[in-house]
């Protein structure tokens, strides 16, 4: 990974650190419902975070992939339960861009 990579990842992380999770995932998995909320949610805010609270690591892992397959976002991060998610968008809306608005 380039430096420039790692520093914008850095940047990413610092932002998603004071973020609270939009959508907790828990038994009933990545139900429609869920993961039309997950996609409102990337649209408004381009990064955020969500709890998985689905089992061990590999679970946790295997729910994450799916969800960005569905979403077409991307991991930034992953720490025990909570996992980092961005989508950029092509029009954010400053009020709610987390990247923007830097909360």
């Amino acid at each position: 990974m380039s430096n420039k990579a790692t520093q914008g990842l850095k940047q990413l992380r610092a932002i998603g650190h004071k973020l609270r999770p939009v959508v907790t995932i828990a038994g009933n998995g990545l139900s429609e419902g869920v993961v039309n909320e997950i996609d409102r949610a990337l649209q408004d805010h381009e990064l955020i975070k969500i709890k998985l609270v689905v089992g061990e690591k590999a679970a946790r892992m295997a729910v994450a992939k799916e969800l960005c397959a569905q979403t077409k976002s991307e991991l930034v991060h992953s720490i025990g339960d909570v996992i980092l998610v961005l989508r950029r968008s092509k029009k954010p809306d400053p009020k709610l861009s987390n990247l923007i608005r830097r909360v």
